[in-house]
């Protein structure tokens, strides 16, 4: 079962995972709505691991931070998708109200919130975790080369132009099917 992990201000259903769904199927694919609270958000994606058997994270720029913090305890091969290296950093600026991009809920992104995800942050990774890492070059919310450097050891592909969403996310999944079968095989 693959897992699905949104990013910041987003659902669980948003693009790339009707991507996901369409290839894998949807009794294979968990697209849950994650709390804005960190801590909550990781509470809820280890108790889907918990109850699933979840072979494959996908996690999209937030939600690629919460894969690797995921990753410390239990490793699961993973697929990154623009992810985030460092959120605190690069949300610290943006503290105050919001409102999530599917459907206008309104959350607040706090102080704690901030210190939570710095606290996240693993300065390095485990050699045995498996991670194909999706970045697009033309990326205008994250730096795609402080994620390849971060991810240096394992599989990165950077593809020209693109933009955070990853709108062509549906040519990669052949290459994310491979990868999942890959690592299935080879635990």
């Amino acid at each position: 079962m693959i897992l699905f992990i949104h990013g910041f201000a987003s659902c669980g259903l948003g693009g790339k995972a009707h991507s996901l769904i369409a290839h894998f199927g949807h009794d294979l694919v968990l697209t849950p709505d994650l709390a804005p609270d960190p801590e909550i958000a990781v509470q809820q994606l280890e108790a889907l691991r918990r109850q699933h058997p979840v072979d494959l994270l996908v996690g999209s720029s937030l939600g690629g931070h919460y894969a690797t913090w995921l990753n410390r305890t239990r490793p699961t091969p993973t697929v990154l998708v623009n992810p985030a290296v460092d959120p605190a950093r690069l949300l610290a600026p943006y503290v105050g109200p919001h409102s999530r991009w599917c459907d206008g809920a309104p959350f607040e992104l706090t102080h704690a919130h901030i210190a939570m995800l710095a606290a996240q942050h693993r300065p390095v990774l485990d050699p045995a975790e498996r991670y194909l890492v999706l970045l697009q070059a033309g990326d205008e919310v994250l730096d795609h080369r402080r994620a390849a450097a971060y991810y240096h050891a394992h599989q990165v592909v950077i593809e020209p132009g693109g933009n955070h969403r990853f709108e062509n996310l549906a040519d990669y999944l052949p290459l994310i099917a491979a990868f999942r079968t890959a690592h299935a095989a080879n635990p």
